[in-house]
């Protein structure tokens, strides 16, 4: 293999996937934005903040509906952390969001059926679910606690924008409001992901190059064996919910079974390299490990007893595929990756600053 074709065809990729990714990206970043100004830390901290377990059921709940997909679920997903949420809550948020939605739910009923269309959300509830309990099972009580506190510090003295329980804040417009939710977005999100992210996608477009299309439904019949090969192929994968139901329908038009495909819907949308690479920062990497064995885990079992009530019920899968995907206009995307290109140069020079510096100077600390 050439290596300089090689690594053209990876940058190219990775571009392809910034293209993709961005207009989701800023979507999350305004969703981000919009649960820092209309969801306080102190609500937060209180639904979703404690309690191992009904924390993760109201964030596996609040995921289900919102249309959106692996990458821009991150900032969302570090809003929610950042304002009082705890890991396991965090996690199962970052798992059922973009396993599901209004969208590809939708998309599941036009080109799948009923069944897989039902089975998609609650499969995803069910991962959820046994990840973020797992995670908060780990979580000892005194690091939760401490995690609180320190947001709590945060929230009273370290708000840039003045803090969400002051009179002031709560006489704010509507306009002010969400012009100081973008600004959060902008800033302390994206500030917090841009490296990990464009890490991520530079080492998803070496994956995408190194595994040919072609060849994936060659050897995925039905049983263990291809779940198991599923994961392997899913779990780096870059595919958004939407797009990814397409490709299940035609997997199943190939002679995929369905629960093989449910692995495909579940894992694919919920891991990839990029998202990957930012939970390494968000939720540590032993919560990231167990996030990413739950997600394998639950997607094999929810599969497998899919394949099971087919068989029970004696109905052979038929997928009907059309053009159900909604493509985003070209000069769209450009925009938004032009705009998120601008919002990363900040956070990049800083990074790139602090790094600079502590390994010239040996040492960044203040009394150095």
């Amino acid at each position: 293999m050439n290596i300089a074709l090689f690594f053209t065809d990876a940058l190219l990729a990775s571009w392809q996937l910034l293209v993709q990714s961005a207009p989701y990206m800023l979507f999350g970043l305004l969703i981000g934005g919009l649960l820092k100004v209309f969801l306080s830390a102190d609500y937060v901290a209180k639904h979703l903040g404690s309690g191992r377990f009904s924390s993760v059921f109201k964030a596996s709940l609040l995921g289900i509906p919102i249309p959106l997909c692996s990458c821009g679920v991150l900032p969302a997903a570090a809003s929610l952390k950042k304002q009082g949420a705890n890991k396991g809550a965090t996690a199962a948020f970052l798992i059922s969001t973009p396993e599901s939605g209004v969208d590809s739910i939708s998309i599941t009923y036009a080109l799948l059926d009923p069944i897989m269309t039902v089975a998609r959300p609650v499969s995803a509830f069910i991962s959820a679910m046994a990840a973020g309990i797992g995670i908060n099972w780990m979580e000892r009580p005194s690091a939760q606690k401490k995690h609180l506190s320190t947001l709590a510090v945060h929230s009273d003295c370290g708000c840039s924008e003045g803090c969400s329980t002051s009179p002031e804040h709560a006489r704010e417009s509507l306009m002010s409001k969400l012009g100081t939710g973008l600004r959060y977005a902008a800033t302390d999100i994206w500030g917090d992901l841009a490296g990990w992210f464009f890490v991520g996608l530079l080492a998803a477009g070496v994956i995408t190059v190194l595994i040919p299309d072609d060849a994936i439904a060659n050897y995925l019949g039905g049983g263990l064996s291809s779940m198991l090969l599923m994961l392997c192929l899913g779990i780096p994968l870059y595919i958004c919910a939407t797009a990814s139901t397409p490709i299940a329908a035609a997997f199943i038009l190939k002679g995929v079974s369905p629960g093989t495909a449910l692995v495909f819907l579940l894992v694919g949308p919920a891991t990839n390299v990029t998202s990957l690479s930012v939970l390494f920062g968000i939720l540590g990497k032993k919560a990231t490990a167990f996030y990413l064995c739950a997600m394998a885990a639950t997607s094999v079992v929810c599969g497998l007893t899919l394949d099971l009530v087919y068989a029970s019920l004696g109905i052979s899968a038929v997928a009907i595929v059309g053009n159900a995907g909604e493509i985003l206009p070209e000069a769209m995307s450009m925009v938004a990756v032009l705009t998120l290109l601008g919002l990363s140069v900040p956070p990049l020079i800083t990074a790139t600053q602090k790094r600079f510096s502590t390994v010239k100077g040996g040492c960044n600390c203040d009394g150095a």
